[in-house]
C-alpha cells in the first residue's frame, strides 16, 4: 500500500510549526522556467529549478538552483560523488517527493521520510534571498527567506551539500 504523501495544506501547516514564515501566491500551472516570466516579475528573490536525478548505481538526487543556473549533468556525478546521472522517472518522484514532473521542489522532501534523495543546493541559489519554491504543486510559488530554507531542512534533517555550478566545485556550507 502507498504512504500517504503530504499535500500543500500539510506542507504549510509544517513550515508554520517550525515558524518557518512563508507567503505564496496561486497562479496558472508553470511546467518549465521559462513558463513564468509574468509570476516571476510579482515575486522578488531566486526563482529555482528542480531537478530530479537517479544515477547509474540508483542513488537519488534533487538538484534546487537558479533558473538561470547553467547544469552540466556529464560533468556533475565526479563534483557531487554520484554515478552517472539521468533524470529520475515520473513514478519514481512520486513516490519519494510526492510529486509530478512540473512540480519538483526541494519543499518535496518533506515527502521522503526514508532520505533516500540526496539534496544538492545551487551555491547561487544559497546566496539568494528570499527563495522561490513551488509547495509541492505547479500552481502556486511559494517563498521563504534564505533562513527559513535552512530552517525547513534542519527541520527534516537535511544538510544540502552545496555546489557553485560555475566552477564544478562543492563549496563548504
Amino acid at each position: 500500500m502507498a504512504k500517504s504523501m503530504k499535500t500543500r495544506a500539510d506542507l504549510f501547516a509544517f513550515l508554520d510549526a517550525h515558524e518557518i514564515a512563508h507567503s505564496t501566491l496561486d497562479h496558472p500551472a508553470v511546467f518549465r522556467v521559462e513558463d513564468g516570466p509574468g509570476i516571476k516579475d510579482a515575486l522578488p528573490g531566486g526563482h529555482t529549478k528542480n531537478l530530479f536525478l537517479k544515477d547509474a548505481k540508483g542513488q537519488l538526487w534533487l538538484i534546487s538552483a537558479l533558473g538561470e543556473t547553467a547544469i552540466d549533468l556529464k560533468r556533475l556525478h565526479p563534483v557531487i560523488g554520484s554515478a552517472r546521472l539521468s533524470f529520475g522517472s515520473p513514478e519514481l518522484m512520486l513516490e519519494t517527493l510526492g510529486v509530478m514532473p512540473g512540480s519538483v521542489t526541494a519543499f518535496g522532501l518533506i515527502n521522503d521520510a526514508e532520505r533516500r534523495v540526496r539534496f544538492v543546493l545551487d551555491a547561487a541559489l544559497a546566496a539568494a534571498d528570499p527563495v522561490n519554491f513551488h509547495p509541492l504543486t505547479n500552481t502556486a510559488t511559494t517563498a521563504v527567506s534564505q533562513a527559513d530554507l535552512r530552517r525547513f531542512l534542519a527541520a527534516l534533517g537535511i544538510e544540502p551539500m552545496i555546489v557553485d555550478f560555475a566552477t564544478m566545485c562543492v563549496v563548504d556550507p
